[in-house]
């Protein structure tokens, strides 16, 4: 994995200095609140409804052992025992106090970690596939060049003051783990027929109260091009952008008004200028930042291991986690391995104590390369973990309630913090994840219904990204009472959809009723092996909808 070289130990170092001082002269009254609003964004800090948080970056969700343990620190010395992993592929601290947020960011720059730009109207963490350089349907390594565009804009002045906030997924799988559809650009790297390294370049997605799947705007780019089209793109959303609505500031809503043809005339006319001045990337450059992610020395392994045969026949709980839970790997004898943080309605989807944090990184050390990586589900992946291991690195998840064998499943929830914490969100999130999770706990049915996705999102912010679960819910303010709207049939991957509303909202403790209804209708609809979203597109919302509010939404007392 990479490791910072002396120009990001020195940027890092100057910026935890410089907030700092920002934060003693807040602390001090010398700056106001509105005025230190846009200084602590910049350094990834919120204030929610009852604390400040912190959002520390994850550069492509990619973490080694020793950085986990030092954020275990964080969690234990300055919160309140535990952080809590985002679909950006972040980590964020709800409880911290803003007199504590400076050392907490030195000790992340001694770890070679920070928080630059994870808030902000700027280009956020660059995300990617959580298996990416280990995936068996790989195409390439994406890691490359997702570093390469996480040094071109970090603190790159041109783009620290979008219109609005700017995220960015690069793939290179057969299938699409990082959600780029959802994304304001979004990169697939592929081979052409001649070998070289190509990008297909897709503008325009995003999710939040307008939701848009993006476009392709490029479909031949060449990898040496990566910097100059991106800038290009970049140029003419910071020109064309609106900055008079902050709902309508996404450069979803340029691409949409501009049409697809006339921004990427727009584009290209940019890509003329900017190709020239801008440097091309160079076989050498790419060499020297792909040579952090190198493989690590892996052993010569029989593909299949006749110890885990044995306790995969011999053991059914065993056997049902390593169906769930585990990746194919590109190399012969060894797997990936997802640790649930969803083990059920005690704990908050995504979260993770600073014990677990440790013990996970010990975990690493002892039966992988001291390499973790952070899953746009809200879940930890510890990339390479060798078969004739994965009976005892299973025993020992399971002490630490990790190796829940959801993964994928209904109760894999992904829900942002929601109410709890936020004070933009119009509902708690966290009470109806629980809920869900406490009334669907029996692993036969879950396994039954197949893979079947559940997003919660708080507000329209669409953090949980409920437009793309197969299940969506979003939380609506109706008179200061707390209500859900209900969207079926969404997706991400290389079948992205957004989900449709099948109707009116429902009060919270309707809403676990409604889930049941709608998997029964789907039970009772569905063909040999169909998937849910799959079957909401054959026969469309109308027999989901008449299951829930019967012949007339009147009928059903359910309140708009």
């Amino acid at each position: 994995m990479y490791q910072y070289d002396d120009y990001d130990r020195e940027l890092v170092k100057a910026r935890v200095g410089q907030f700092r001082d920002q934060v003693q002269r807040r602390l001090g009254g010398e700056l106001t609140e509105e005025e230190f609003l846009p200084l602590r964004l910049q350094n990834g800090v919120y204030l929610q409804r009852h604390a400040y948080m912190l959002r520390v970056a994850i550069p492509y969700g990619t973490l080694s052992s020793r950085q986990l343990r030092a954020l275990s620190v964080v969690a234990d010395r300055y919160d309140r025992g535990y952080g809590h992993l985002t679909t950006r592929q972040n980590i964020q601290f709800n409880w911290v106090e803003l007199e504590h947020i400076p050392d907490i960011l030195e000790w992340l720059a001694d770890h070679e970690m920070h928080a630059i730009q994870t808030s902000g109207n700027c280009v956020r963490n660059i995300s990617t596939d959580a298996f990416a350089g280990v995936a068996r349907d790989e195409v390439m390594d994406p890691r490359p060049l997702a570093e390469i565009l996480r040094q071109w804009s970090t603190s790159n002045p041109e783009f620290l003051f979008l219109p609005r906030k700017f995220k960015i997924a690069i793939a290179s799988a057969e299938q699409d783990r990082a959600a780029t559809r959802a994304h304001d650009i979004g990169l697939h790297l592929y081979r052409d027929e001649q070998g070289e390294q190509r990008l297909r370049v897709i503008v325009g997605g995003g999710l939040g109260r307008t939701p848009i799947l993006g476009q392709v705007v490029r479909d031949d780019l060449s990898w040496k091009d990566l910097l100059s089209y991106v800038e290009a793109v970049l140029r003419v959303y910071n020109r064309h952008g609106r900055r008079d609505n902050k709902y309508k500031a996404r450069i979803k809503i340029l691409v949409r008004s501009l049409g697809l043809d006339a921004f990427k005339k727009e584009v290209d006319k940019e890509w003329e200028k900017v190709r020239h001045s801008s440097a091309q990337l160079t076989d050498a450059e790419y060499q020297r930042v792909a040579s952090a992610f190198s493989s690590p020395d892996y052993e010569t392994l029989d593909a299949a291991d006749p110890d885990l045969g044995a306790w995969l026949a011999r053991d059914k709980a065993f056997s049902r986690w390593f169906e769930k839970n585990t990746r194919p790997h590109q190399v012969s004898g060894y797997v990936s391995v997802v640790l649930s943080t969803k083990p059920g309605g005690a704990t908050a989807p995504g979260d993770l104590t600073g014990d677990q944090m440790y013990a996970v990184a010990e975990l690493a050390d002892q039966f992988g390369f001291g390499e973790l990586r952070v899953a746009h589900e809200q879940n930890l992946v510890l990339p390479d973990i060798r078969k004739k291991d994965l009976y005892r690195f299973w025993k020992a998840l399971t002490e630490l309630n990790l190796a829940t064998p959801n993964i994928g499943l209904l109760t894999d929830i992904i829900a942002c913090p929601g109410g709890d914490y936020c004070s933009l969100a119009n509902t708690r999130s966290l009470p109806l994840a629980s809920a869900i999770q406490q009334q669907f706990d029996d692993l036969d049915y879950l396994h039954d219904l197949g893979d079947l996705s559940l997003n919660i999102s708080g507000c329209m912010n669409a953090c949980g990204h409920h437009h793309i679960g197969n299940i969506g819910i979003l939380g609506v303010d109706r008179h200061g009472e707390e209500y859900f709207q209900i969207t079926i049939g969404g997706s991400k991957g290389n079948d992205s959809a957004l989900g449709k509303i099948i109707g009116p909202s429902f009060r919270g403790e309707e809403v676990v009723g409604v889930i049941e209804r709608l998997l029964t209708t789907y039970l009772d609809y569905r063909e040999i092996d169909e998937p849910f979203a799959e079957a909401v597109q054959r026969l469309g919302i109308a027999p989901f909808k008449e299951r829930i509010y019967g012949p007339s939404v009147k009928a059903s007392g359910v309140r708009s």
